[in-house]
């Protein structure tokens, strides 16, 4: 059963002229509409594009920026590698998890946040470092990590 109008999915393949080979592109946009990739849209691009849905499927799981669960409006990517976890990342999941009230891999119930832990985000010189909607902070103590948050926050509540 379909649950979704396919205009938006149908506007991003015209896009690419319906291109197999532009695939990660097509699921990059159908991400940034959605905040993830759904099932049914799965599906359906695999019809229009000729590409089996496994095929499909196999490219999401390979790519960490996909995700077939929804996203926060605000995605915060908190960096486990060496440095970060060195430098003290896991303790900052803790004040992430106090100020909007999730862990790893959950959305708030409002789809505003969601938190995910990241093998590394390439910005080890500034450890423990986080992303959220591509902007990077980092040298984050717990103080600056609430203080990011509030004020996110304050700006959804304007």
């Amino acid at each position: 059963m379909l649950t979704r109008s396919f205009d938006k999915v149908e506007k991003i393949l015209e896009k690419y002229e319906y291109k197999k080979e532009m695939l990660i592109k097509i699921l990059l946009d159908i991400q940034h509409e959605y905040r993830h990739i759904p099932r049914e849209v799965v599906n359906y691009i695999g019809v229009a594009l000729g590409i089996p849905p496994a095929k499909i499927y196999g490219v999401i799981t390979f790519y960490s920026q996909f995700s077939l669960n929804p996203k926060g409006e605000y995605t915060i990517l908190i960096c486990d590698g060496t440095a970060c976890h060195m430098e003290g990342s896991m303790n900052l999941v803790k004040v992430i998890e106090e100020e909007i009230g999730i862990k790893p891999g959950e959305v708030t119930k409002d789809l505003k946040f969601s938190l995910d832990k990241v093998g590394c985000l390439g910005a080890c010189a500034l450890a423990p470092a986080m992303v959220i909607n591509g902007e990077v902070y980092g040298k984050l103590t717990s103080e600056k990590v609430r203080e990011v948050l509030r004020n996110i926050k304050e700006r959804k509540a304007e």
